[in-house]
């Protein structure tokens, strides 16, 4: 049997086409469905299907609490096709109160805390909504928004979630789409409701108008907002900047007149694990030296004690240090690229934003009415229908009895409406004592006089308006700044003008004795105290000692390489002496097929006698050489194959070189000019070899060879010469190795 063909449905499409259309359509499905906020609810898809979830579950305030587990199973398996793992993640966040400003979730239960430590598995941990919650569901029920059918086409879910308040601004929101982003800081509820009644009142408000009412971000762990009035109405009337804000803290006495720093309040989304070790990690580097120790005393509530070293110490000047470099201060960013009814994205100034929230809101006030309207019309209908059937009982059940097809009968003989008769119909006979003719006629009464206001209603703007404003002020009353949830947690100050200062305080540095240690493979490390050379102390396999340098802490620790460059280093931040010590060429950029020639202690003021294998050399000034950046600073030009190899402080009246060849010549200091940078001028010359050794004296106390002999002028009379001569054999009893002490 021959087998049928298979057709390729094979399209050749430019790859660039292919590529473009797929991606944009990527791009499109992340920023309307996972990163930005509707700007009408304020909700992404994933938080606005939880609360959905967990309303159609029951987990309401006044509910019990259900196991999260079985929230996340509805969610990702009636609406949400994603991993359990990023809903429980979103379904947690909604329920910190240190992360949400307004908790959309009571959790019970292990839900993380503000160090950073995660939340317990969904197996372990409870839910049920808040109270806020409801409130952003409310209307649901009533046709207030449109519904859609879910991702399998089973059930429906709604686009958008009614949102009694700004939801947006009161909790925030983050996240990062494709070629966008959105970040939009918490803020006060009470004050968020007061700008949207202004708004409601005059839509011509002003930006600056409404910075009357919004001061600015209220973060769920306070802090205080040190930014400019000017520079937080400028964020907010554009939509995009930062605040910068702060740690709270107070001075706190103790005992035998010394007092400590106590940090009561971290800026938002700082995890406090973090920042005390960053903390630590700052006093164990002497960058922060008048501080002494950090603790952490927090239970529920954040204590960070700081505890500083003398209690001379200001502790405005202290704290300004710290909050330049840690996160005791952070910026808060603020971009408001919300979904515009929840389909173009667009960064919103805070009265967009609010406009949004308005228009949403006359639009559900509507459709509630409408529905509302639908409901009464229904009931005065079977209302009218029933007191027909009071009047008219006998007759009704005679013809119920009588009659084989009674509905069509009713309907002729009291002219009744299909619905009138179904509901006499279906009626149970016990409530036909309820059938009071009162009764039924105040309803009625009330009904129509409901029905007339609401129709009123639709027909008014100003009674919309009014309608809203009272809706806004009852949420105010609910969780505005009056009561314990909505009472405002950040504050405002002014920085202090104190940059002076502290610049001053942060280049102090508490002076302390310490050694110096560098090992033949380039391993440094320093220890504590001035030690003397020991066995004690250990390298690795195969190193050995090489420098050994008594310092302080306030020091500058020079090198010069052998190419000719300076390299220098500040002692306060060389590493402890804890282990080998770190590479050396971690702190500077010495090229490989260089190496060390010296390493020394800066002092002001002081000369150098510079020196290659070449011959060639000159005295440059100490200061000039000093160079703290990583690649350092080349001083001595040397020619290849040659290398610099004589570094030495340069003082006295004569100089002493001595060559490979051991030919040593002597002859004036004064002859070698001083540069700044160069080749520098002969010292001596050689048919073979190179330089060996070359140092400054002082022709009356003699010369020293690398022996510790020290020979009198009478002894070197004949080697004095003038520079770059070759010089002679050094006189007998000269040091074996040829070099200077």
């Amino acid at each position: 049997m021959n087998a049928i063909p298979v057709k390729d449905d094979i399209r050749p499409e430019p790859l660039a086409d292919a590529l473009s259309q797929r991606y944009l359509a990527y791009a499109l499905s992340t920023i309307t469905q996972r990163a930005l906020p509707d700007a009408r609810d304020g909700l992404k898809p994933v938080h606005r299907r939880l609360l959905h979830a967990m309303r159609l579950l029951g987990l309401n305030p006044a509910a019990g609490f259900k196991k999260c587990a079985r929230v996340v199973g509805d969610v990702i398996g009636k609406y949400h096709p994603h991993g359990d793992t990023a809903v429980y993640d979103a379904l947690v966040r909604l329920a910190q109160d240190f992360a949400v400003r307004y908790p959309l979730v009571d959790g019970q239960g292990n839900f993380g805390n503000v160090d950073g430590d995660s939340a317990a598995a969904m197996r372990y941990t409870e839910s049920r909504m808040t109270e806020a919650a409801q409130a952003l569901l409310a209307g649901l029920d009533e046709d207030a928004v449109d519904f859609r059918p879910t991702y399998d086409g089973e059930e429906d879910e709604p686009i958008v979630l009614p949102a009694a308040f700004p939801n947006l601004l009161a909790n925030g929101s983050n996240g990062i789409a494709v070629g966008m982003a959105t970040s939009i800081p918490p803020h006060n509820l009470g004050e968020l409701c007061a700008a949207t009644v202004a708004l409601i009142k005059n839509p011509n408000t002003r930006d600056d108008s409404l910075m009357k009412f919004v001061k600015g971000p209220d973060l769920p762990t306070g802090g205080i907002v040190v930014e400019t009035p000017e520079a937080i109405a400028e964020a907010y009337r554009t939509g995009r900047g930062s605040f910068r804000v702060r740690a709270k803290w107070h001075k706190e006495e103790g005992a035998r007149n010394s007092y400590a720093i106590v940090v009561t309040e971290i800026p938002y989304q700082v995890q406090k694990a973090k920042l005390i070790e960053k903390i630590a990690e700052l006093i164990e580097q002497k960058k922060v030296p008048l501080l002494d120790d950090v603790r952490d005393e927090s239970a529920e509530d954040v204590r960070i004690v700081l505890v500083p070293k003398t209690r001379n110490v200001e502790p405005e000047l202290l704290m300004e240090q710290l909050f330049r470099q840690c996160d005791l201060e952070t910026r808060v960013p603020l971009n408001m690229n919300v979904l515009d009814k929840g389909l173009v994205p667009k960064v919103m100034s805070l009265k967009e934003a609010l406009n949004a929230f308005i228009a949403h809101r006359y639009e559900v006030l509507e459709r509630r009415t409408r529905f509302r309207l639908g409901k009464i019309a229904a009931r005065l209908e079977l209302l009218e229908g029933y007191l027909i059937a009071y009047l008219n009982l006998d007759k009704v059940i005679k013809i119920i009895r009588t009659e084989d097809e009674p509905k069509p009968v009713l309907i002729k003989a009291f002219k009744l409406t299909d619905n009138q008769a179904e509901a006499i119909l279906n009626m149970r006979l016990r409530a036909l004592r309820k059938l009071e003719e009162m009764q039924i006629r105040g309803e009625h009464k009330e009904l129509s006089k409901e029905q007339k206001e609401l129709k009123k209603l639709l027909g008014s703007e100003s009674l919309k308006s009014e309608r809203l404003i009272d809706e806004m002020k009852e949420i105010d009353a609910k969780f505005g700044q009056k009561t314990k949830l909505g009472k405002r947690r950040s504050t405002f100050s002014k920085v202090p003008d104190i940059a002076e200062e502290v610049a001053a305080m942060e280049n102090f540095v508490e002076r302390e004795p310490i050694t110096v240690v560098c090992s033949q493979k380039g391993w440094l490390r320093s220890f504590k105290g001035h030690q003397e050379m020991s066995d004690a102390v250990k390298y690795r396999e195969g190193d050995r000692e090489r420098f050994w340098i008594h310092a302080e802490t306030t020091d500058k620790l020079m090198m010069f390489s052998t190419e000719g460059r300076f390299y220098t280093l500040d002692c306060s931040k060389l590493p402890g002496g804890r282990g080998n010590g770190e590479a050396i060429r971690s702190f500077i950029d010495l090229p490989p097929d260089a190496d060390i020639v010296i390493m020394f202690v800066h002092a002001e003021g002081r000369k150098l006698l510079l020196a290659a294998s070449s011959g060639h050399g000159f005295v440059t000034n100490e200061d000039e050489a000093v160079a703290m950046t990583k690649v350092g600073k080349k001083v001595m030009n040397v020619k290849s194959p040659g290398e610099a190899c004589v570094c030495r402080f340069a003082d006295g009246d004569s100089l002493a070189v001595i060559g490979e060849n051991r030919k040593l010549l002597i002859f004036p200091l004064a002859d070698l000019p001083e540069m700044a940078r160069g080749q520098g001028n002969y010292l001596q010359r050689y048919k073979d070899g190179g330089l060996l050794d070359a140092t400054t004296f002082t022709w009356k106390q003699g010369l020293k060879d690398e022996n510790g002999r020290t020979f009198t002028p009478s002894e070197l009379k004949e080697w004095k010469g003038e520079r770059a001569q070759s010089g002679r054999l050094p006189p007998k009893g000269w040091a074996k190795s040829g070099k200077f002490g």
